[in-house]
């Protein structure tokens, strides 16, 4: 499941990375989001861009084409 399909509220961990956002990859691992972390979608813009989200106790916000690279499995 995609980061992008998952609504206010929901809770999910990182499966992995997107094999098509291979240029994005560096730049999450870099802010904590690494396979098996938890994430708390926080708040979604009106046209989906960009997403809030909590990891680690930091609220994280992300574009679409890095939402895009994020594998998460809903909790």
């Amino acid at each position: 499941m995609m980061l992008k399909h998952l609504a206010v509220g929901d809770r999910a961990t990182i499966a992995g990375f997107n094999p098509t956002g291979k240029a994005y990859r560096r730049k999450l691992l870099s802010m904590g989001l690494t396979p098996g972390t938890p994430i708390t979608v926080v708040r979604v813009a009106p046209m989906g861009d960009p997403v809030e989200i909590r990891v680690r106790g930091s609220a994280l916000s992300l574009r679409k084409d890095e939402a895009d690279a994020l594998e998460v499995e809903k909790i």
